[in-house]
């Protein structure tokens, strides 16, 4: 079998010193070994602590993603490399902002599918609605596949945001 039959998406949540050059670095690691970002989010999270939590999408073989998440775990401002992905623990969102340019019954169509996927309308002019739609990554593709077949579209999306399911909570340093 080949290896691009094994080919798996992972959800990484990084755990980091929220410091200039910390997200610089951790891309650094990915671009300089190959290794492609499908989705990357940061933000601060524990003020107090002055921590912030980087989720990054990522594709590859289980070798390739055990070599990620020890290469990541190597660096020193991070605190904690989680896969979200194994065993199933992840909840997953993305936001996404589709803007759809159309007019007559795909404008009737485009309202019964944004409330089909409980998208809310942000924005409606003449000639275009923009909308919100919230979910796991391939909600999101769906929505905007179909609003891209009843007119011309323009999406912005936020990129994963995700974190482990249950009672344990990941703020622990090194």
């Amino acid at each position: 079998m080949s290896d691009t039959q094994n080919i798996e998406r992972h959800i990484m949540s990084v755990l980091v010193d929220n410091e200039p050059g910390v997200l610089a670095r951790v891309i650094g690691l990915f671009s300089g070994r190959g290794y492609n970002i499908e989705s990357l989010t940061v933000a601060e999270t524990q003020s107090d602590l002055g921590l912030s939590r980087i989720s990054i999408v990522t594709s590859g073989t289980p070798m390739v993603i055990e070599q990620i998440k020890a290469q990541l775990a190597r660096l020193v401002p991070i605190h904690s490399v989680r896969d979200l992905t194994e065993n199933d623990v992840a909840i997953e969102r993305e936001l996404a902002l589709v803007k759809i340019i159309n007019s007559g019954e795909e404008r009737i169509e485009a309202l019964r599918i944004a409330d089909t996927f409980r998208a809310r309308t942000l924005d409606s002019t003449l000639n275009s609605f923009v909308f919100e739609v919230t979910g796991n990554s391939s909600k999101v593709d769906a929505f905007v596949d179909l609003m891209r077949s009843l007119g011309q579209v323009e999406v912005a999306r936020t990129g994963v945001s995700a974190i482990s399911r249950g009672n344990a909570i990941d703020l622990e340093a090194k």
